[in-house]
């Protein structure tokens, strides 16, 4: 549905930090499917950790919140706000994701607000739940972001 290419006019994450790859599912303000592939080369497995590589749990997150933010529908965004990852509730990481897994993560919009987006996450490899939580945004002006 989205290729990198196409995502990367939705979000401003690029790498070493952009962590979704594509999009195969998307449905503005209801819900999304993205993919991304964990390669040995990422930066961080240099010491998380050297003799067993193992994805932080908090790049978990982040891919997550990064899918989230493609569901918000661009017609929604403000060019002088930042949606801003408010609260995650209940993450728990159920499975380590190692280099070689190719993530599938699903989030879906479960409260939305004029105040706030709520989401449901699930990150799973080949079928099985590696991770799994919910998370809320809300928008800032970008002036106070850095007042």
């Amino acid at each position: 549905m989205m290729n990198l290419l196409e995502i990367n006019k939705r979000i401003k994450q690029r790498p070493p930090f952009q962590m979704i790859e594509r999009v195969t599912a998307l449905e503005e303000n209801k819900s999304a499917t993205g993919i991304k592939c964990v390669s040995v080369n990422e930066p961080h497995f240099s010491g998380h950790f050297p003799d067993a590589p193992i994805m932080p749990g908090v790049l978990l997150i982040e891919s997550a919140a990064q899918l989230c933010s493609l569901v918000i529908s661009p017609e929604q965004a403000d060019e002088n706000k930042l949606y801003v990852l408010l609260k995650v509730k209940d993450f728990k990481f159920i499975r380590p994701v190692i280099p070689g897994d190719r993530l599938e993560i699903t989030v879906e919009v479960t409260r939305a607000t004029a105040a706030a987006y709520e989401f449901s996450a699930v990150v799973s490899v080949d079928g099985t739940v590696k991770a799994k939580g919910s998370l809320m945004f809300t928008s800032m002006d970008k002036e106070q972001v850095y007042a």
